[in-house]
């Protein structure tokens, strides 16, 4: 065999091998996306609601592109003046038992539900947020069909804080917001969980070509500071690996006024309430206290010794 055959037999056979890698990764980068798209399910037990002898009900919803949500709806008391607190958990996640229960015995009234394609809802895929606002637009016609309900605010975690900004921005019903461990947009957080060659790439690629729509589209960050003047308030752990924790700061950067920021140090992934439960009840309760009622509030303090 002469030098120039075996230079040839070389470059066809590394030629066959990075095909053959290349394949391997797209086949993988497919999986991972459809992995990512179908999450596990899990369940709401509501062990911490009866617990707490926190009043529910179940309940159904239903969105406009004929997704079917399971929900559970506690009704405010009358100290909080018809409040009710929308709650979109985060991905591969259900009902929030303990923000529900957290805001139940404050008073407000609370909406919980499973996002599509998790927990007992109905929908074939999980669109990391961007499909998800028509749960929440679900989720508020239905609160606003109750009698006597006057304020609408919302909590979100994770993904379900991010779609919450999106959702917010486009709902000026809901009048305060809160938003725990959220991403800043899709793009940023494949760039976070991700942030290898070729996979990197590929992935956001898959996600254009399954959603029909750019990560970084019509993301968290471009949204959040159509919410203002209606409060937003953001946490953030700064040991947080699931969502980047320079999301809280660039989030809070795009927002208007008035606007709050909230970052505890070491923290992991919605883990500020477990660090401290007291301090978050207290501030993120006296938030929407605030946002709601604030003139009432104000006044209260005046007149206490």
């Amino acid at each position: 065999m002469t030098s120039r055959q075996r230079l040839l037999l070389v470059l066809k056979i590394s030629g066959r091998a990075v095909l053959l890698v290349g394949i391997g990764l797209l086949v993988l980068g497919v999986i991972g996306v459809y992995d990512a798209l179908h999450p596990p399910r899990i369940v709401p037990p509501g062990y911490t609601l009866v617990k707490e002898n926190i009043e529910f009900r179940s309940v159904d919803l239903l969105t406009e592109d004929g997704v079917r949500l399971s929900a559970w709806y506690t009704p405010p008391d009358d100290e909080r003046s018809g409040a009710v607190i929308l709650l979109a958990h985060g991905y591969g996640d259900n009902r929030p038992e303990w923000v529900h229960a957290m805001f139940a015995k404050g008073g407000y009234g609370v909406l919980s539900w499973d996002a599509r394609a998790h927990g007992e809802s109905g929908g074939e895929i999980s669109t990391l947020g961007y499909r998800e606002v028509l749960d929440v637009k679900a989720a508020l016609d239905f609160v606003l069909a109750q009698p006597e309900i006057k304020h609408v605010g919302a909590w979100g975690g994770s993904m379900g804080g991010a779609t919450l900004i999106r959702a917010t921005a486009s709902l000026p019903q809901i009048e305060a917001l809160v938003v725990d461990s959220s991403f800043s947009s899709l793009g940023e957080e494949i760039d976070f969980l991700a942030p290898y060659p070729f996979v990197n790439p590929l992935a956001k690629l898959l996600m254009t070509f399954v959603l029909d729509n750019d990560p970084y589209a019509a993301s968290p960050l471009e949204k959040i500071g159509e919410i203002s003047p209606r409060p937003v308030y953001i946490i953030q752990g700064s040991g947080d690996k699931v969502a980047s924790p320079d999301s809280a700061e660039e989030l809070y950067e795009a927002a208007g006024d008035p606007r709050f920021l909230w970052v505890e140090e070491g923290v992991r992934h919605l883990g500020t309430f477990e660090a401290n439960p007291r301090r978050y009840e207290r501030r993120v309760l006296r938030f929407f206290d605030e946002a709601f009622f604030g003139e009432l509030v104000r006044q209260l303090e005046q007149n206490q010794p």
